[in-house]
Order: C-alpha cells, then sequence, then structure tokens
C-alpha cells in the first residue's frame, strides 16, 4: 500500500509538471510589447550607422553562445560610439532567448531606423542602444504599464500581500552581484484555491544598491497602474516587475516538492553487491582527484621556473608596452579633431543667431553636423590662458569619461588661435536658467529637483572613485550643469580639474582657481583641494537647487549667507521653511529633509565632517540611513571682506577667483577668465 501511494504520489507530481509546463509555454514566437525610438537622428551610412550596424550584429551573436544578458561597445575610438545591451527574463530557454534577440534586432532596425536612441521590449527579452554610455547605471525612463482587467476580490488585504511578497522579490534578486542574474520569482498562497506568482529581474550590470533603487521605484508605480486587478506590469530600461495570479513564468523542477522514496528491501548478497559498487564509486573519484591535484602541481612548478627564465626580458619590454599605451591614448585624441571648416558650416560661420550661451569661457553655439547631428560648439575666449597641451589634455580627459550624468565631448577643434569644443547639444541648456530665473523656477518641480540632485551625485562619485583616474572638478556650480531634454543633469567644464594619483588623498594649488559662492575654505585660504571639496560644491549646490536663491548674492534678515540660513533653519526646527515657494507643499517631506541635512553636512568647515559622495549617493537613494548631526557650516567668504582680495566678474554674473601666491605668502588677484 505504502509503495503504491508513493507511485501516485510521484505521477501526480510529474501530471503536475507537466501542466504547468504546458501552462507556461511560450509562443514560437517572441510577443512584442512596445518599442520606443528617441527622435534624435543620424544620417544614412554615416560612422553612426556603420557603428550601430556592428553593435546590432555582435548583440545578436553573442546571443547565440547562451548568454542571458550582454553589453557591449562599437565604435568606441571614433567620434560616434553606441552602446548597447540585450537582457533575456531569467527563466526563458537560451534557444528563445536567442530567438528574441534576433526578432529585437530585426523590429528595432525597422521601426527606429534613423533614430540614435531606441529600446525595444518583448515578453522575453529586452534590447537597447545609446549615444551615450548607460551601462551601470539605472534608467527609469522611458517606462511603461500593462495589466490584466480582470479585478481581485478583498483588495486591501490583496494589495499587503502583493507589497509583502514584491519587496522581498525584489530583496532576492539585488542581493546578487554585478555580473550575476538579478532575477527572482516568488510563490504566495492567497488561499486554498489561489496563488499570487512574483518576477523581478534588473539588468545584471547594475549594483546591488542600484538593482534594489530600481525595483523599488517600479513596485511604487504598481498601485498607481494597476491597483485592484488579478496582474500588472511595471518597466523601466534598467530592470521590470509583474505579478499575475498564473504561473506566467518557466516553473522549475526543483520547485515542486519530491515525492517520497521508500528503498525496497535487499538480501544479503544483493547488499554486498551494492556496498562493492558503491566503494567503487568513491574511491575512483578521490583517485582522480588525487591525479589532477599532482598534475597541476608539477604543470605549476614548471611554469614558476619559465617565469623566472623570462622575467628579465618582460622587463625590458615594459618600456615598449607603456609608449605603445601613450601612443594609443594620443589616436583617440587626434580621432576627435574636427577641422574649423566644419565647425564654420555647422553653426552658418558661427553666427550670432546660432549663439546659445555666453560666460568668462567664452561664447557657446547649436550646430548642426552634415550627418544631421545637433552639436554645442564651445569656442574659447583667446584670453582664457589655456595652451595646447591643457586643451589637449582636457579633451583627453574627457574623452575617457563615459557617464550617464557627466556631458559627453564629441571632439575638439584646434587650428591656428581656435580652440573649440564639440559636446553632444542639450535642449535644457544650464541648471542656473532654471533655479535663478523667478520666471522658469516653476518648471522644476520636486520630482525633477530630487533627480538633479541624485544625478551629479551619481555623475561625482563616477569622477571620484568608478572612473579609470580619480578626479577633482573644482569648478561644481549650477552654470557647469546641463540638462537635457527629460531634465537629467550633465556635469561639465573640466577646464581646471585635476587627477589625484592612487597613494594622494589632496593636493595643493599653486593657483586658486574656481567660482566665487562654491569655494571651500581650506581651498580658497590654503590652496588645499580634494574630493571633499567637490563635496562642499556639491552642498552649496543642494542646498540652491532646494531654495531656488543664489549663494553668491543672497540677501536675507537675519543670515549673512544662504548657508547660514539654511542652518539657522534646521537649528530652529523649521527646515521646511527653506524649500521654494513654487514647490507649494507639492514635495516629499522626507526627501527634502533629507536634502537639506545632506546639503549641510557637505559644507562643513572640516572636510573630515562631510561625507564622501559614495555615502550621499547611497542615502539618497535609501529609505532609511542614519546620518549625523551637522554643526554650523564653515563661514562663507564676502568679497566685501577686506582681508580677501576683490574677485572677477564673469560675464555671466557668476564670481570666478584666481588668485596667486606671493613670497610673502600674500594674496594677489588676477582676472581669470575660462
Amino acid at each position: 500500500m505504502t509503495s503504491l501511494n508513493s507511485m501516485t504520489l510521484l505521477f501526480i507530481s510529474m501530471l503536475s509538471l507537466s501542466f504547468l509546463s504546458h501552462t507556461t509555454t511560450h509562443a514560437a514566437n517572441p510577443v512584442h510589447l512596445k518599442e520606443v525610438c528617441a527622435n534624435t537622428t543620424f544620417s544614412p551610412n554615416s560612422i553612426y550607422q556603420s557603428n550601430l550596424n556592428s553593435l546590432l550584429s555582435s548583440l545578436s551573436s553573442n546571443a547565440t553562445q547562451n548568454l542571458e544578458f550582454y553589453n557591449t561597445t562599437s565604435g568606441q575610438n571614433t567620434p560616434n560610439p553606441v552602446y548597447g545591451l540585450f537582457l533575456c527574463r531569467g527563466d526563458v530557454t537560451p534557444q528563445l532567448c536567442q530567438e528574441c534577440v534576433a526578432a529585437a534586432v530585426k523590429e528595432v532596425t525597422k521601426k527606429c531606423s534613423r533614430e540614435k536612441v531606441a529600446v525595444i521590449w518583448y515578453d522575453e527579452c529586452m534590447l537597447r542602444y545609446s549615444n551615450r554610455s548607460f551601462f551601470s547605471t539605472v534608467d527609469e525612463k522611458p517606462r511603461f504599464a500593462l495589466l490584466n482587467t480582470q479585478d481581485i476580490t478583498e483588495q486591501d488585504k490583496f494589495n499587503k500581500l502583493l507589497a509583502k511578497s514584491m519587496n522581498e522579490t525584489a530583496a532576492q534578486a539585488s542581493n546578487a552581484p554585478i555580473g550575476a542574474k538579478k532575477y527572482g520569482t516568488k510563490e504566495v498562497n492567497i488561499s486554498a484555491f489561489q496563488t499570487l506568482y512574483n518576477l523581478v529581474q534588473c539588468t545584471a550590470d547594475l549594483s546591488r544598491n542600484d538593482c534594489s533603487t530600481c525595483l523599488q521605484a517600479a513596485i511604487k508605480l504598481l498601485p498607481w497602474c494597476c491597483s485592484g486587478k488579478q496582474g500588472g506590469r511595471v518597466i523601466f530600461p534598467s530592470c521590470s516587475v509583474r505579478y499575475e495570479l498564473y504561473p506566467f513564468y518557466r516553473m522549475e523542477i526543483a520547485t515542486l516538492p519530491p515525492a517520497p522514496i521508500h528503498p525496497p528491501s535487499h538480501t544479503g548478497s544483493e547488499r554486498k553487491k551494492i556496498s562493492t559498487a558503491t566503494i567503487i564509486a568513491i574511491v575512483v573519484p578521490i583517485v582522480a582527484l588525487v591525479l589532477v591535484i599532482l598534475s597541476f602541481c608539477f604543470l605549476t612548478m614548471r611554469a614558476r621556473k619559465k617565469s623566472n627564465a623570462i622575467k628579465g626580458e618582460n622587463f625590458k619590454k615594459s618600456d615598449q608596452i607603456l609608449n605603445y599605451q601613450a601612443a594609443s591614448e594620443l589616436t583617440i585624441v587626434d580621432s576627435l579633431q574636427f577641422d574649423f571648416g566644419t565647425i564654420e558650416a555647422a553653426t552658418n560661420k558661427i553666427s550670432d543667431d546660432n549663439k546659445i550661451g555666453e560666460g568668462g569661457f567664452g561664447k557657446v553655439y547649436k550646430g548642426t553636423l552634415p550627418s544631421g547631428q545637433v552639436i554645442a560648439v564651445k569656442r574659447l575666449g583667446k584670453s582664457s590662458g589655456q595652451g595646447v597641451k591643457q586643451f589637449k589634455n582636457e579633451v583627453e580627459l574627457q574623452a575617457k569619461l563615459q557617464h550617464k550624468n557627466l556631458a559627453g565631448v564629441l571632439g575638439f577643434c584646434l587650428e591656428g588661435e581656435e580652440k573649440i569644443l564639440i559636446y553632444e547639444f542639450v535642449p535644457n541648456r544650464s541648471l542656473d536658467n532654471f533655479i535663478y530665473d523667478t520666471k522658469k523656477q516653476g518648471q522644476l518641480d520636486w520630482a525633477a529637483r530630487y533627480k538633479i540632485i541624485g544625478g551629479i551625485a551619481r555623475g561625482i562619485k563616477y569622477l571620484h572613485e568608478d572612473s579609470q583616474l580619480r578626479i577633482i572638478h573644482r569648478d561644481l556650480k549650477a552654470s557647469s550643469i546641463l540638462l537635457d531634454a527629460d531634465m537629467n543633469p550633465k556635469i561639465s567644464d573640466f577646464g581646471i580639474a585635476q587627477v589625484l594619483e592612487v597613494d594622494q588623498t589632496q593636493k595643493n594649488a599653486s593657483r586658486i582657481v574656481g567660482t566665487y559662492g562654491y569655494m571651500s575654505l581650506e581651498y580658497a585660504m590654503q590652496g588645499e583641494f580634494s574630493e571633499k571639496s567637490d563635496v562642499y560644491s556639491f552642498g552649496v549646490l543642494v542646498l540652491e537647487i532646494i531654495t531656488g536663491k543664489k549663494n553668491s548674492n543672497f540677501e536675507s534678515q537675519g543670515a549673512e549667507d544662504l548657508l547660514s540660513y539654511a542652518w539657522i533653519h534646521w537649528r530652529d526646527g523649521r527646515p521646511l521653511e527653506l524649500l521654494d515657494p513654487n514647490l507649494e507643499g507639492f514635495y516629499i517631506i522626507d526627501e527634502a529633509i533629507k536634502c537639506i541635512h545632506v546639503g549641510l553636512l557637505c559644507v562643513q568647515k572640516d572636510p573630515a565632517d562631510r561625507p564622501t559622495m559614495a555615502s550621499i549617493v547611497l542615502t539618497l537613494s535609501s529609505l532609511s540611513v542614519s546620518l549625523p548631526t551637522p554643526l554650523r557650516p564653515a563661514f562663507f567668504l564676502r568679497n566685501t571682506d577686506q582681508n580677501l582680495p576683490q574677485m572677477y566678474m564673469e560675464s555671466d554674473q557668476s564670481t570666478s577667483m584666481s588668485m596667486s601666491r606671493s613670497i610673502n605668502d600674500e594674496y594677489v588677484t588676477e582676472p581669470h577668465a575660462r
């Protein structure tokens, strides 16, 4: 009877598995959901199209290698690189993944035939490409939602269960390390006859924290799109979440409870045979393992002797390797060079009608290349004081930096006295055009301001920790933050940026250059700059963004400057009174208080008391992080102080300070234009 019950249970398990397999088997063709093509176009037969074709071919071929995720760059050493990736849903078979990527390439080529930026989603995979590097960054737009039109009963109970199970599934998926599959599913019983199925997934290049941030943002939108429905999904470029009341993903065999197996009785001779077989099964692998270990030791010793014999030759070759690397870097810079005729043609002979900005550094013009690409042309003034070597260094530095929140340099022009930088065009110009303009302040709602703060923080963190060089920007200010069509911030103006060596924590400047209102005390007074100097500038920026007030010409009764003004409100327990009146109460209280707290910590007098950019990014993206209590911030350097020199006013109404230290250790000013 027991044996019969076991066989029955085993049969039922197999039958259940067969049913689940049939209910989750996908159609022969991948199911197309949506595509988004950006409106920036490229010309036929251009370098960009050639790089895009190469990228799509690479994605298709790598999908045949049983990869669920793959990202790559095509034309990295050309003026028009293309970045792309594909991600297959964590449960699909390799064959279906391959078919889905192939279908995505075919469809995106047809529907986004001239656009530089595109993302296409299928039920089984996602494929995207862009002319900017988006790897290892969280992108929540473009986004969309789908829902099951059937209503759920007992909505309050269901919503609580959904929120709890989704958060648990997100925690499971985001806990995987970078490069590993960030995919999770969870089944929860609603009743004896009904089960809730959850699925979440991030792209594999995201960090644990970024994956969690993305999934939490998607989960928060589920009530907005799908409240009271039996199924729903929210899809971002970087992650997605979905729930249903049926198993919409492929169930693994391991998820089914194994049937209990009762071992049959054996005679004594059978036990002896089994015992002998067991011994053989144990001994043979052990002997094989010992042989493998001995072979490995022998080969290691042999390789070590060979290594010692050629070590001297390797040292001789090291200089050749370094020279090759230097030549490669020169090639990168040279490949970005535009001739002056191309720039003139793009800007209608650098016409004032094309001028979109002007500052102490020179003028900025809007232009269009023959390929149709819209560009921003930054023509440095002849009095900028920047030599050819420094100019090329700036170009080379920015060419090596690839991040969503850094302005993308497309090239340069260096002919005669002309020194020109070519950037990707951003339609919303710079941040100062919004936060200091009473007519435009209302266009920045709280969500936009919080996104801008977070994007700037991630960009600076990349400069300090994540790029191949440790870079101190030294001139962070509202006018150096560009805003794209979606109000994503992009840090620009690297003219006075400095690189720190691996073992350096700070440097001393022979000339103090920067912008009045954003310079830390230790840099302005002693010429010492470090990562914490940028942190100070970031803190000033944060307080300016949320208040809509400018630090360098702040006027208020009871406070000498914006930093003191913010400190007094924090100290007196009324921080929300700092917020720009244009927000009119439409903000998230916890986020607003967090920004004020972070801003005050960044402008502390002692650099050691300021947080790192990594901790700031974590704080801004987390729901609960414990922060130290800020002290009174460093006093603000006013140019009316008789002990300090007067500071040169740039034509864009920001103040730039440039000071050289004399023999008597006094400060002497000189105009410095950028």
